[in-house]
């Protein structure tokens, strides 16, 4: 079973792909165990690997990062969930697409103790609810592999300002929109999320 730490205060960006990278190399050499870590960013765009300079629309003044993930464009701030997970794939069964179906899940499980029906969608990645007869993505998925050890991973929209993501074409997709629970009328503390995420990642034959 995968360890977890929960981070109170903001982490800047470099500081977590840092941690990140010793702890995949860690997990890779034997001597430290597979975590899952939930945290918040201060506002930053990231670029995944699949990003065009196009997408970034508005010089607002929030740091841009270059991100070994996958993906293309999408924010991080206060008010988002981030959990960044690693774990051996080597343990499972060597299948990108069946992790990424399960972190997606995991979401899914998640949302939907607070009454939310996180859905997905053929074709994009991450996890869509149907408000007001919309399509609107509240959870970004993005990661990385190294020698099937995962890191980077989800992020879900709990109360962040939604106003950074009219900066970017989230995700590459023009047309889509962006929501969280409070914007969805469904407040959702941090702590309750993190202990919901704990018990559907536990309750799963996957993890």
């Amino acid at each position: 079973m995968a360890e977890w730490h929960v981070s109170s205060e903001l982490i800047p960006y470099e500081e977590a792909i840092d941690f990140m990278e010793r702890r995949v190399q860690g997990i890779l050499e034997g001597t430290d165990e597979e975590l899952v870590w939930l945290l918040e960013h201060p506002s930053l765009y990231t670029a995944g690997t699949s990003a065009k300079k196009s997408d970034l629309l508005v010089e607002n003044g929030l740091p841009l990062y270059i991100s070994g993930r996958g993906g293309q464009y999408t924010y991080h701030g206060p008010g988002q969930r981030i959990a960044y997970v690693m774990i051996d794939l080597t343990k499972r069964n060597r299948d990108v697409r069946t992790f990424v179906t399960n972190l997606e899940q995991w979401v899914i499980d998640t949302l939907s103790e607070f009454g939310i029906v996180g859905e997905r969608r053929i074709g994009r990645v991450g996890v869509w609810v149907n408000h007001q007869g919309k399509d609107q993505k509240i959870a970004a998925l993005g990661i990385r592999l190294r020698k099937w050890i995962s890191f980077h991973g989800i992020a879900i929209n709990v109360n962040p300002n939604l106003s950074y993501f009219k900066g970017i074409v989230p995700c590459g997709l023009p047309h889509s929109e962006v929501t969280s629970c409070k914007a969805l009328n469904i407040p959702i503390s941090l702590s309750d999320l993190d202990k919901a995420l704990q018990r559907t990642w536990e309750k799963s034959s996957y993890w």
